[in-house]
């Protein structure tokens, strides 16, 4: 039945009512509502509908709809027809059947996604019209994209051994739509087709089947979708390689001495990458086979030979013996010097000095006090409650030796061997199985009453023994010791930073009878407000516990700390493991950083590498650093500056410009490398660094000129101005020089202290007792800058003793002494031979 013209809008309000009605059910694909008794063929059908789409940013989305035969079409969104005015109509007619067409485009902005967002997704539908019915579109959602800045889950660092399995998990940020992954090697992208032995899971880990030593590189998940593209943290995997031996050589020939030998080599494999040296020796010698030994010395002439060696081996021995015994005798005649007075000028005056030769006047004389009976410690370690306590044995070791200048130290064979030695002995005890196995950071010696000094070089560590604190009639053998992080398993919680370095003394259970001073560095910026300090040691079972709070201390505790601006300084009366730990309080807390720019002393390829370290600035992170670089053939090539790394949770950036492109090109693919805030906040990780790799254009290039930035974000930052040439320029190279601190590192008696021994005793018997004057102790401390600690000075049996230890400890070796007998002269004491030695004192 034709519908005419004039009665087609009340049709069309039919049609559109009858649609409405059942428009509850909300469908996505494309449904027809017929006009009964109307022909089906004649109902719109959709040449185009609107598809899914995402709005980034703030950019509108466009809807298109194209349905034929159509004499209306409109938008419907969320339930709601779209406003007349809001559609763009094109109305166009089929050339092959003459079919009326129409299409109609509509803008969807964010903001009316937002207003429905988390009510329920925004979708919108397309409605077509013709004299058969009505055909609804399939629905198309509209979401907005995004994608987080933080990933659920980063790849952390690895170090396996050779064909060791490796899984790198990583989370991505939350995003819509969903991100994909991929990984980079060294920011190479990680192809699993062109690389069978890795493969890339579904939750998005890489995983290396087997591990090479090509697959040692940072590794970094890269998270992507239409909005943007996060990276994630790099995580540095390190394959190492154990050393292996080879196998045995064959038995040498049978010796004089009758025995033979055979070697190996700790190379099948050699140990790469800080894999573990082989065990076991690479020497082995045995006595030959009885019947062969006799036949190779049967003959006369071997007989005779061996008569005669044996004959030079007595004539040497009587000698030895015979040299001995003189010098023993012209000993006897020789006093002990203790003290050299000749420091005494430039602050504290000797009067009345008897010289104790002609040909030295400037030496004071006196026998040191070792009437008492020398014993040895014996105690328990770590006193369980669970059976007998172990008991640890320590030998005499070696007695006083006086020296000229009135030094005593310590008989030493061979540092090495005694240290390697010392340790062996102490590492049958389970508490002493994480002690250094070199010599390098270690420091050992034996000690009585006189006290002394231990301290290991170039690392601001050292263990000061005052007078007295060993009892009389004992003697110890006392070591020192510098831990590396990864050695010591250090619990850190919430905001916790490790801020010095772990140090141990011991033996654990010693009595002492004065309080020693521990003096180590430290690289936090210290300030009540920003800062938690908490002193802990490890027990003999290995847990740590917290025996000081800094700020806190009460003059009864067994522990004390001075506090400076680079180093602390801790009295303790028992010997153990300890460490310096900081919570932060606030983002304004910080750590310094040393930043320290390294490169290839020699470069014979054209690749060039800068090494630029962020490491605590203490003096024992810096030695660590430049004993690498020298076994890399490294250089500093700036001067060394100071970053001060907030507790932000922003991690630190380096990056490198103005290299010059027609000279050189830079191989960094990225903007900058980053280096998380948690690698560098927990303190526990070593030789922290990045590697910037440029390549020459010619071999002939040599003058480099480019800029070093390195920052925190939100942060403080540092700029180094390269500008140098790579050939022959060295002029930073002494700059990191180790230099010895102080000599050896162990000194027993008077020279390990900067303060004479008998000016000592009398500026301690002099200034102990309350004087009503104010010239006593208490005066010294605030002369002295340590007025601070009084009531712990006063809760000793020596206030004076503490405060003259103190200043042993933090002016060794280079104190100005007449500073400090200034400070002392000027206390006014009326007595005027009160820093005199009288010759009955000597």
């Amino acid at each position: 039945m034709a519908v005419r013209s004039g009665l087609w809008p009340a049709f069309l309000g039919i049609v559109l009512a009858a649609w409405l009605r059942g428009s509850g059910a909300q469908q996505s694909a494309t449904v027809a509502n017929p006009v009964p008794g109307s022909n089906p063929d004649l109902l719109p059908h959709f040449l185009v509908e609107p598809e899914d789409v995402y709005i980034v940013k703030n950019k509108p989305v466009l809807l298109v709809c194209k349905a034929m035969p159509a004499t209306q079409i409109f938008f419907k969104c969320n339930g709601e027809w779209v406003r007349q005015v809001d559609h763009v109509i094109e109305r166009s007619m089929d050339g092959s059947s003459g079919l009326p067409a129409m299409e109609v485009r509509i803008n969807v902005s964010r903001q009316q996604v937002e207003k429905v967002f988390g009510l329920e997704e925004y979708w919108c539908q397309c409605v077509a019209w013709s004299s058969s019915g009505t055909t609804k579109s399939q629905k198309a959602y509209i979401r907005i994209a995004y994608l987080r800045k933080n990933f659920e889950q980063e790849p952390l660092a690895k170090e396996v051994s050779l064909e060791q399995g490796i899984v790198l998990p990583c989370r991505p940020p939350e995003g819509i739509p969903p991100a994909e992954v991929e990984w980079l090697r060294n920011e190479d992208l990680v192809d699993p087709s062109l690389d069978p032995n890795v493969y890339i899971t579904r939750e998005h880990s890489l995983v290396v089947r087997q591990a090479r030593l090509a697959d040692t590189a940072n590794y970094t998940c890269v998270a992507k979708n239409i909005v943007a593209r996060r990276r994630s943290a790099s995580a540095a995997v390190i394959v190492y390689v154990d050393g292996s031996w080879s196998p045995w050589s064959k038995w040498s020939a049978c010796g004089l001495d009758c025995t033979h030998w055979r070697s190996r080599e700790c190379s099948d494999p050699a140990p790469r990458n800080g894999g573990e040296e082989c065990r076991g020796t690479d020497l082995d010698t045995r006595n030959c086979t009885s019947d062969l030994c006799v036949h190779t010395a049967s003959g006369p002439e071997d007989v005779a030979l061996y008569v005669g060696l044996v004959a030079v081996a007595v004539c040497l021995l009587l000698l030895l013996l015979v040299l001995i015994l003189v010098y023993c005798r012209k000993k006897e005649g020789l006093d002990s010097d203790v003290a050299d007075s000749s420091i005494l000028t430039s602050g504290f005056q000797p009067v009345s000095i008897k010289p104790s030769k002609a040909d030295n006047p400037h030496l004071l004389t006196i026998q040191p006090d070792l009437s008492t009976t020398t014993t040895t410690y014996q105690g328990s370690l770590c006193p369980r409650q669970d059976g007998p306590s172990p008991k640890f044995q320590l030998t005499n070791g070696h007695l006083l030796s006086p020296l000229g200048g009135g030094r005593h130290t310590l008989h030493h064979s061979s540092p090495t061997s005694e240290a390697e030695d010392f340790v062996s002995r102490l590492s049958t005890q389970n508490y002493f199985r994480s002690l250094p196995r070199g010599s390098s950071n270690m420091a050992y010696g034996t000690f009585n009453f006189l006290g002394g000094r231990l301290m290991i070089p170039n690392t601001g560590i050292s263990l000061l023994i005052p007078p007295d604190a060993i009892p009389r009639g004992k003697i110890y053998e006392i070591y020192l010791t510098l831990h590396k992080p990864e050695d010591v398993r250090l619990p850190l919680a919430g905001c916790q930073t490790l801020l010095s370095p772990i140090v141990s003394c011991g033996p654990p259970g010693v009595l002492l009878t004065r309080p020693v001073i521990l003096a180590m560095d430290h690289c936090g910026e210290p300030s009540p407000e920003s800062w938690s300090l908490h002193l802990k040691k490890q027990s003999c079972e290995g847990s740590w516990e917290d025996v000081l709070h800094l700020g806190e201390e009460a003059p009864s505790h067994l522990y004390y700390c001075q506090l400076e601006a680079g180093a602390c300084y801790v009295f303790t009366e028992q010997l153990g493991r300890f460490a310096l730990v900081g919570e932060a309080l606030s983002v304004a807390a910080a750590k310094r950083l040393k930043l320290l720019l390294f490169a290839p002393v020699a470069c014979t390829s054209l690749e060039y590498n800068i090494r630029v370290y962020c490491l605590h600035d203490t003096h024992d992170a810096l030695k660590e650093v430049v004993q690498l670089e020298k076994q890399l053939g490294g250089q500093l090539i700036q001067e060394p500056r100071i970053l001060h790394f907030k507790d932000s949770y922003h991690n630190l950036r380096l990056s490198i410009h103005d290299v010059p492109s027609s000279l050189w090109k830079s191989k960094l693919l990225v903007s900058y490398q980053e280096i998380p805030f948690y690698h560098i906040w927990n303190g526990t990780q070593q030789y922290l660094h990045c590697t910037f790799t440029l390549e020459r254009v010619s071999p002939s290039t040599s003058d480099l000129a480019c800029k070093v930035w390195v920052w925190q974000v939100e942060g403080d930052g540092q700029s180094f101005n390269i500008n140098f040439n790579i050939t022959k320029d060295t002029r930073f190279a002494e700059l990191l020089a180790l230099e010895s601190e102080g000599g050896l590192p162990a000194l027993v008696g008077p020279s390990a202290f900067k303060i004479p021994f008998l000016i000592r005793q009398k500026i301690i018997t002099s200034l102990d007792p309350p004087c009503s004057r104010g010239a006593d102790w208490r005066t010294l401390a605030q002369k002295l800058h340590l007025d601070s600690h009084l009531s712990f000075f006063a809760s000793k049996p020596s206030p004076t003793a503490m405060i003259l230890n103190l200043w042993e400890a933090r002016h060794f070796p280079n104190g100005n002494l007449s500073q400090l007998a200034a400070a002392v002269a000027g206390l006014g004491q009326p007595d005027a031979g009160l820093f005199t030695v009288s010759e009955a004192e000597c």
